[in-house]
């Protein structure tokens, strides 16, 4: 599964870039300001998204022990790419979120499809 992981490697560094930035800059990171309440919860859901692209990582390392968790994984990931698109019929976001948008979206499922079709054999 040598491709498959590397690919997974590759689109952690997004979730770990962004969980990292979101994080230490909080409301910042996106040149905006918010209240302590969003500053807060945009820290937290940082952590949450850094900590997916290190699992997402720790699952490459081993797929095929670790193959169910990186699936399960993977539909965490589209869910809130669901969530995200449900939103566009409120108001459509700056261009970044749109690009997480096609990561959640896109990129995330077909690597789930990759590595359904790379455990079967």
């Amino acid at each position: 599964m040598g491709p498959l992981a590397a690919a997974i490697r590759i689109a952690a560094f997004v979730p770990i870039l962004a969980g990292a930035g979101g994080a230490v800059l909080g409301t910042g990171l996106l040149g905006e300001q918010g209240g302590a309440a969003t500053d807060s919860h945009l820290r937290y859901l940082s952590g949450v998204l850094l900590g997916l692209g290190v699992l997402a990582i720790w699952c490459a390392a081993d797929l095929r022990h670790r193959a169910r968790i990186f699936e399960a994984l993977c539909a965490v990931v589209a869910l809130g790419g669901l969530a995200r698109l449900a939103g566009l019929a409120v108001s459509v976001p700056p261009w970044p979120h749109l690009l997480a948008l096609g990561m959640e979206l896109g990129v995330v499922p077909a690597l789930w499809v990759w590595c359904r079709r790379a455990s079967r054999g």
